[in-house]
C-alpha cells in the first residue's frame, strides 16, 4: 500500500494513506543505497508498507532531500526531511541571537540540493533601535544576493498573511535554531496543530527543544509544513573544497573572473573574490562561513 510518511518518532513512523494512518516499523536491514544516514526513512517520503504487519517494505525515488550532519564524530547522515519544495529558515536577530555562520551553513546546504530558501525574521516586535538597523543591514544583505526574506512577528500576527502566501501550494521545511519561534509560527499556521511552544533558557540566553521528533501538517489540501526539532549546529553535507563556492551565489558569479579556475579565494594573485571583499562588494561575514566550511572540511570536523 502506498502511503506518505508524516512524522517520525524514534522507531514509529507515522504514515498517511487514503485508508487512514498508520504506525509503522522498518527492519533492521533496511537500508537506502547510495546514501549512509542514520534514519533510513523521513518525513516526506513516500512508501509503499504493508498495513497489517506494520512494516514499511519499500521508500519510493526521492525527488530532493536536506541533511545535516551529526554534531558528533560520526560520519553518517541524519536526513531531515525529503521531497520538498522550498525550505523557510526561521532566524532572530536577538532573544536568542541567530549567528550568520548558522544561517550560511544552512543556505549553503539547501543549494547544493537546489532547494530554494526564503528567510523569516521572526520576534521583530522585540526589537530596539539597534537592533532594528542591524535587522535592516541582514534584510538587505541576504535579498542583495538573491534570497527572499520576510519579517514577522509570530506572536502578533504581523506579516503572517505572507508567510502563508508563500506556503499555498508547497512542500516546506521549517528550520532554524530552537527559540526562534517556529511552533508559534506553526500555530498561527495551523490552529489544530497545538505545536508546543516554550519560553527562552534564561542561563544560555538559547531557545529550550520542544520538538524531539519531525513532523509534517496539513496547512490544506494541497499545502503541507514540515517541522523539525531545532538545530543547535549545522554540520555540511560531504562537499568538496573546489564545490563550496559554487552554493554561496556572490561568491560563485564572481569567481569566474579570477584568474586560475580553481582558484580557493584565499591567497591567489588574481583572484576577483578577494578583489570584491575589498570593495565590500562580498559581505565578511559570508566570507567567513565560507572559510569555516572549507576549514570543516579539510580537517574532518562536523559542527
Amino acid at each position: 500500500m502506498l502511503g506518505l510518511v508524516i512524522k517520525t518518532t524514534g522507531a514509529d513512523y507515522l504514515v498517511r494513506s487514503e485508508q487512514g494512518d498508520f504506525t509503522c516499523k522498518i527492519k533492521g536491514n533496511f537500508r537506502i543505497k547510495g546514501i549512509k544516514a542514520t534514519n533510513p526513512i523521513t518525513v516526506g517520503d513516500r512508501v509503499e508498507f504493508d498495513p497489517e504487519s506494520g512494516y514499511i517494505t519499500d521508500l519510493h525515488d526521492r525527488r530532493n532531500y536536506i541533511v545535516r550532519k551529526p554534531t558528533n564524530l560520526s560520519k553518517q547522515l541524519h536526513v531531515i526531511a525529503a521531497n520538498l519544495d522550498q525550505c523557510v529558515l526561521v532566524v532572530t536577530i536577538a532573544n536568542p541571537t541567530t549567528a550568520t555562520t548558522f544561517i550560511d551553513r544552512f543556505l549553503a546546504t539547501a543549494e547544493a540540493y537546489n532547494i530554494p530558501t526564503t528567510i523569516v525574521f521572526n520576534k521583530i516586535d522585540l526589537l530596539d533601535d539597534d537592533q532594528l538597523e542591524y535587522l535592516k543591514a541582514m534584510d538587505y544583505l541576504y535579498r542583495s544576493i538573491g534570497y527572499n526574506t520576510l519579517q514577522i512577528s509570530a506572536t502578533q500576527g504581523v506579516g503572517i498573511d505572507s508567510l502563508q502566501q508563500l506556503l499555498h501550494g508547497k512542500i516546506t521545511l521549517l528550520s532554524g535554531n530552537s527559540g526562534v519561534g517556529k511552533s508559534t509560527i506553526i500555530n498561527q499556521i495551523v490552529p489544530n496543530s497545538h505545536a508546543r511552544t516554550a519560553q527562552i533558557s534564561d542561563y544560555h540566553h538559547k531557545g529550550m527543544h520542544t520538538t524531539t521528533f519531525s513532523e509534517m501538517y496539513a496547512i490544506d489540501h494541497e499545502s503541507y509544513l514540515i517541522d523539525t526539532p531545532g538545530i543547535k549546529g549545522f554540520g555540511m553535507v560531504d562537499m568538496e573544497l573546489d564545490e563550496i563556492s559554487h552554493y554561496f551565489p556572490e561568491i560563485f558569479r564572481i569567481s569566474k573572473n579570477c584568474r586560475f579556475g580553481n582558484c580557493s579565494h584565499i591567497h591567489e594573485p588574481g583572484c576577483a573574490v578577494l578583489e570584491a571583499l575589498k570593495q565590500h562588494l562580498i559581505s565578511q561575514s559570508r566570507y567567513q562561513s565560507y572559510l569555516s566550511i572549507r576549514e570543516d572540511i579539510t580537517e574532518g570536523k562536523y559542527r
